[in-house]
């Protein structure tokens, strides 16, 4: 299984996504809760963290790499030694890659001739207002 990717957790963690971020970073934090599944040998088990540490970690400071290693690394031993674990987390991970992070592609167009007025070129703007005067009248016509 390939690791989950870092940026990934990284923006789930830091509210990326909306309400379906939201829903993603709370399905991760419920899957590491989950109890370990070993095999019958669990004395041999090497410790393993849950991975609970590190989505907490991560939670409180979203934009430090460092943890969002940390939970990477821990969520790929976990699922190293923990099948079902393994099998959500694959399932989980396909479903948080479908969230928009913000490093999708943006393609902005103005057209139409002169434009009077301030023209914002851009992606996921919100709560911008513009207080312009109006266009100057044209000259007279003697």
């Amino acid at each position: 299984m390939d690791p989950v990717a870092v940026a990934l957790l990284a923006a789930i963690a830091g509210g990326a996504g909306g309400e379906a971020g939201r829903q993603a970073w709370a399905g991760l934090g419920a899957l590491v809760r989950r109890p370990f599944r070993r095999g019958s040998d669990d004395a041999a088990a090497p410790a393993v963290s849950s991975g609970e540490l590190e989505v907490a970690a991560l939670g409180q400071m979203p934009a430090d790499p460092a943890r969002a290693q940390a939970l990477s690394t821990a969520l790929a031993v976990r699922a190293a030694v923990d099948a079902d674990f393994r099998s959500g987390l694959a399932t989980w991970q396909e479903q948080a890659k479908l969230v928009r992070t913000g490093d999708g592609d943006v393609s902005n167009t103005i057209s139409g001739g002169t434009q009077h007025g301030p023209v914002m070129q851009g992606r996921d703007f919100s709560g911008i207002s513009f207080t312009n005067p109006p266009p100057p009248a044209p000259p007279a016509q003697a």
